[in-house]
């Protein structure tokens, strides 16, 4: 069963905000691509609605600000194992 477009950028956004989720965590979670995740919540979502795409956008906002943290933390572990 397919969904439509507007839906599933509903469910990505609802997931996203639920689960403080990055995009690439929604686009495994979904099985579509990471532009895919981002053109449905910042750009089809606005008209379908506005409201879930302020809230997306903030949380995505978080997920940047701290993206820099996440990659430092990789990279420690990355080369603690070894």
């Amino acid at each position: 069963m397919t969904i439509g477009i507007e839906d599933r950028a509903v469910r990505l956004a609802e997931y996203i905000i639920e689960n403080e989720a990055t995009v690439r965590a929604a686009a495994k979670r979904f099985g579509v691509s990471k532009s895919t995740v981002h053109k449905d919540v910042t750009e089809r979502l606005r008209h379908v609605n506005p409201w879930l795409c302020a809230e997306v956008r903030r949380v995505l906002e978080v997920n940047k600000a701290t993206r820099h943290i996440r990659g430092g933390e990789a990279t420690r572990r990355k080369y603690c194992e070894k």
